[in-house]
């Protein structure tokens, strides 16, 4: 007879900080990544998905498993889950999991997490989904999860979970790996019968989104070292989360969580991986430069390179709760007058819907972006290109997720080609510009609302990487934000050097 496994999930990164809430009506449609999808759909819906619950779903196919499809749902970055949006999401994964279990035995569960979601009334969200979990199927289910690298791992978390699996990679080209490994863990812990033993340790100090990267020093190392002590001191896994800065609750931070046999190895590996990233905090800053600066290092290093300069909008990335719609950089672009420079994008559906009415051709008055922060910018410019926004991912990440930015204008303001849209998705792709007709390998300077992601797609194309800092509220620095509830001894210690 095959098992019988409940697959589902719920990916949010909420930023306690951000200009808007997360409602239920931003899971349904998000750019990026499949929009909610549950029950019978949702095998068929997701497994062709650059996404985590794709690569658990093949091993499971593998083996033969028959699968209970729940729900699974993303929404981007942005502020707390509105209580509504939690309680009907959660509501379409517990539910019918009960139902499930009515109409015969579950061998284990497996769901597909974020790790790093806040809801206005559960600041651990992921562990509140995982109690609810939990209370239907009982403490014996075995029961694993994969994670975001950005998730901030709490004890709850770890103790309702039999395994705990984040990605290794950021940028995140492993997601389908990850879901892959909890799968063959869930299996492995199916057929053992019992569960392992588990150590969980947190760090007294945060790691900056940008030093989260682990295509450069010092978390490349400190990753690669992450896999030997795994190997050495037996651990099934040794889960490492970065954390996500952003989140005033008092779990917010990096973690690091280790299963195995015993207890002593589970300790060993996780008392090594605490020691190896603690001797590595003084290397976790990051270089950045004022977004004046910025530019004028982008525009001297363009002149004879042969391939463009990019400028990462650290603080407005979509990715990690800013509202892409920031308007500083692209201004100063303007002002130095940097013609042949692309921005991707500026979120700003009022803008774009002017376009559509003005027509391909035309030239408008606009007060783009800033609908966040309350500071636009006056411009006039003409407009290029109009298009649906819906296209194709090509990029490592996510290579055959769909986008959808809603109406697109592509904009030329004094030489300035800015990329406008009516939804908000990070840059990490360059499909985003192919897709209004710009080929990225041929920019001279592309401003990108990103990061870190936007490295796996446009690095290689790259003549260097500079990080900007205008606006927003992914702070290069968490330490300036207002926190209440994060534990001292990690938001008193700053971030950039």
């Amino acid at each position: 007879m095959s098992l019988r496994i409940a697959v589902g999930g719920f990916l949010h990164e909420s930023h306690s900080f951000a200009p808007r809430p997360t409602t239920y009506a931003d899971f349904l449609q998000p750019g990026g990544l499949p929009p909610f999808s549950a029950g019978a759909d949702l095998i068929e819906a997701i497994r062709p998905r650059s996404v985590p619950l794709a690569g658990a779903i093949a091993v499971a196919e593998a083996a033969g498993v028959d699968l209970v499809p729940l729900a699974w749902g993303f929404a981007n970055p942005a502020g707390p889950v509105q209580d509504e949006a939690f309680e009907r999401i959660a509501a379409r994964i517990c539910a019918p999991l009960s139902v499930a279990l009515d109409e015969g035995p579950l061998d284990g569960v497996y769901l597909d997490l974020h790790g790093a979601a806040v809801v206005e009334s559960f600041p651990d969200a992921e562990g509140e989904l995982l109690r609810r979990v939990r209370a239907i199927v009982g403490d014996a289910m075995p029961l694993t999860i994969s994670l975001d690298p950005h998730a901030n791992l709490t004890e709850q978390m770890v103790r309702l979970s039999d395994a705990v699996v984040p990605f290794r990679t950021y940028p995140h080209v492993d997601m389908k790996d990850a879901g892959a490994q909890a799968m063959r863990l869930l299996l492995g812990r199916i057929e053992r019968g019992r569960p392992w033993v588990r150590a969980f340790r947190t760090l007294d100090f945060w790691i900056p989104i940008g030093s989260q990267c682990t295509l450069m020093p010092p978390m490349q190392p400190v990753m690669t070292e992450r896999a030997a002590l795994a190997d050495r001191l037996g651990a099934v896994e040794l889960a490492f989360c970065f954390g996500f800065p952003y989140a005033d609750f008092a779990g917010c931070g990096p973690a690091i969580a280790a299963f195995a046999d015993t207890q002593a190895r589970a300790d060993a590996a996780a008392d090594a991986l605490l020691a190896c990233v603690n001797a590595q905090e003084a290397s976790f800053v990051q270089d950045t430069l004022p977004s004046a600066r910025a530019v004028a290092e982008a525009r001297r290093l363009a002149v004879g390179a042969n391939r463009p300069v990019v400028l990462a909008d650290t603080q407005d990335n979509p990715g990690g709760g800013g509202h892409g719609d920031t308007t500083e950089l692209l201004a100063e672009l303007v002002r130095q007058g940097a013609k042949g420079a692309v921005v991707c994008l500026i979120n700003d559906a009022e803008s774009v819907a002017l376009c559509v009415a003005a027509g391909a051709g035309a030239t408008v008055d606009l007060s783009l972006g800033g609908k966040s922060d309350g500071m636009p910018f006056a411009c006039r410019a003409r407009v290029e290109k109009l298009t649906d926004g819906v296209f194709t991912l090509t990029g490592p990440m996510g290579a055959g997720n769909p986008g959808n930015l809603g109406d697109t204008a592509l904009l030329d303001i004094e030489g300035v080609r800015v990329v406008a849209t009516s939804r908000k998705m990070q840059a990490l792709d360059q499909a985003i510009l192919r897709h209004v007709g710009i080929e990225p390998a041929e920019c001279s300077i592309i401003a990108l609302k990103s990061s870190v992601h936007f490295r796996a797609d446009f690095g290689p194309i790259a003549e260097q990487v500079i990080v900007a800092i205008a606006p927003g509220p992914v702070v290069a620095d968490p330490a300036v934000l207002n926190f209440r509830h994060v534990r001292a001894e990690v938001r008193r210690r700053p971030r950039v050097a």
